[in-house]
């Protein structure tokens, strides 16, 4: 993987266009995954894991042709 990985309190815009802040990465105990915890910026705030590599993956041409963004997640400088 060629790109910066996610880091705590970082804050990463989704290509739907809404910000979450990376609360930490963690590893799967069952299968050693590499997961990253991340918390949204609107509404109530929630907390979500998602697989690192789902995470850093490019976004859906097929699902979502439309969308500018080349990955699913960016973080915001």
């Amino acid at each position: 993987m060629d790109r910066d990985l996610p880091r705590h309190n970082e804050i990463w815009r989704h290509f739907k266009n809404k910000l979450y802040r990376i609360v930490t990465t963690a590893q799967h105990t069952e299968t050693g995954e590499q997961m990253v915890v991340y918390r949204a910026m609107y509404g109530e705030e929630g907390d979500f894991v998602r697989p690192l590599d789902m995470f850093m993956s490019e976004v859906d041409r097929k699902k979502y042709p439309d969308v500018e963004q080349e990955y699913r997640f960016v973080r915001i400088e």
